[in-house]
């Protein structure tokens, strides 16, 4: 008998393995069936390698095997990573971080039945918006609101609902396209609305919308173009200005923010954001923006602005496809009492981010980098720039101090480095500078830095011999 059939002859049956203790504890964790089906898995590389010329592994081994499989298979797909690329609102992951007391009012809301659509007072049926319709009014000064699942719902039914089968008149200088292919010419055609463009790419002047004004026109349409500039040669129509043209031809204005700023940026070294609330004094019937932008809440699509009109939207067929969840709902509220409360600077974590100062950046960087050399890895500081993101205040920095990690300085490529930092448990996201890696301590919150630090240490540590 040769050496591989007599090493397969060894291994156990399946039956033996699932009987013994730590495979019944993997069946009571994980269940008969997915347990069984890791057990074979296991066997079977198990086959492959011993005809490969390995010896038998012992049933501890093969049990072992097993278990990483199971843990691998069962990991959530959707979970927390480490966002150490220094872009605050990441699109690609999640957006805006909730602050501890939306989290749970999150938990609140959905461990048990709530109030959801009923009215505690009277003992009957109510409307989910009011949970948060007084905050927004209260906030920005609106007459009513209303919120869906994103701002492009919002977007796609204050059209259906105010003008389809008639004309929007929109500058072609807003006629965006922003992350993930949203076009607003598609959504303002899905509403069942005619685009009306007027203008140029850089110029639009209040004439241009006066001209296009007919018998069929429903609405003028501002949207902000916040995912990029024009700059130079350029002119653009004020809002109040666009509010009088509508209000004397007897038509809306709407004024689509994409994100909803509450707080004026410019405190915070930055360009301008306009807000909501500016839209509304300006005159804008209808104003939408989302909630998980510099709102710094869940993703939701907020609609603000006159109640006749907004009445007009929540009766709508399609308010029933785009409504908000409970979850989101409370998460949202509880984000907006940081606003009603002035606390956003010091709970709301995108804001927490913007405002945080360089000396902090400095000190937690500093202590990454002293904590890494004491293991021998040559980690350094270096001066650069968080983004904002999310489609929010484009081409505006602010300035940090990051940990750097120079090519050929370290163990192992950058590129590899950096997938190792993906694949761990908790990912680690980073960013590479033509021969650097980088992180940023701005986005990577303060109780992940002894996370993030022993990571380092784990991938790049080995060979100093201190792990």
């Amino acid at each position: 008998m040769n050496v591989d059939q007599e090493q397969l002859r060894l291994l156990p049956s399946v039956d033996e393995l699932l009987q013994s203790s730590t495979g019944q504890q993997l069946i009571h964790r994980y269940s008969r069936s997915l347990t069984l089906r890791a057990v074979r898995a296991s066997l079977t590389q198990a086959r492959a390698q011993i005809r490969d010329g390995a010896l038998c592994p012992s049933s501890d081994d093969l049990l072992a095997l097993a278990a990483g499989m199971l843990e691998l298979e069962q990991r959530p797909n959707l979970r927390p990573v480490i966002n150490a690329t220094g872009v605050i609102i990441n699109t690609n992951l999640g957006r805006a971080p909730l602050s501890q007391e939306a989290l749970q009012a999150v938990q609140r809301a959905s461990g048990g039945y709530s109030n959801l659509e009923y009215q505690l007072e009277a003992g009957e049926r109510g409307s989910r918006h009011t949970h948060v319709a007084g905050l927004l009014c209260e906030l920005t000064g609106a007459e009513a609101a209303l919120v869906t699942n994103n701002n492009a719902a919002a977007v796609l039914l204050a059209l259906s609902a105010l003008a389809a089968g008639r004309e929007v008149v929109i500058s072609r200088g807003q006629l965006v396209e922003i992350g993930g292919g949203f076009r607003v010419p598609d959504v303002m055609r899905q509403s069942g609305c005619q685009l009306v463009e007027v203008g140029t790419t850089n110029r639009t002047r209040l004439s241009d919308y006066q001209a296009a004004i007919n018998e069929r026109t429903a609405m003028l349409l501002a949207v902000h173009p916040s995912n990029f500039q024009i700059t130079g040669f350029t002119e653009s129509t004020p809002l109040d200005a666009l509010a009088e043209l509508a209000h004397q031809h007897g038509l809306l204005l709407m004024n689509d923010l994409g994100s909803g700023c509450l707080l004026a940026s410019e405190r915070f070294g930055l360009e301008h954001e306009p807000m909501p609330q500016e839209s509304i004094v300006a005159g804008a019937d209808v104003v939408c923006f989302s909630g998980d932008k510099l709102l710094g809440g869940p993703q939701a699509g907020i609609l603000l602005g006159k109640a006749g009109v907004l009445k007009r939207i929540g009766r709508h067929p399609l308010m029933r496809a785009v409504r908000i969840d409970k979850m989101t709902l409370a998460a949202l509220e509880a984000t907006l009492r940081h606003y009603q409360r002035e606390e956003a600077e010091t709970h709301i974590p995108i804001w927490r981010m913007i405002s945080v100062s360089p000396v902090k950046l400095a000190n937690r960087a500093t202590d990454w980098t002293s904590t890494l050399q004491q293991y021998g890895i040559p980690a350094r500081t270096h001066r650069g720039e968080s983004t904002i993101g999310g489609g929010s205040l484009p081409g505006e920095t602010l300035p940090t101090t990051l940990l750097a990690l120079d090519a050929g300085h370290i163990s192992m490529p950058l590129d590899e480095l950096a997938k190792h930092l993906r694949l761990r448990s908790i990912p680690i996201i980073v960013r590479i500078l033509r021969d650097t890696l980088l992180l940023d301590p701005r986005t990577v919150l303060e109780e992940q830095d002894k996370e993030l630090v022993q990571a380092l240490v784990e991938e790049l540590g080995k060979d100093s011999g201190q792990v």
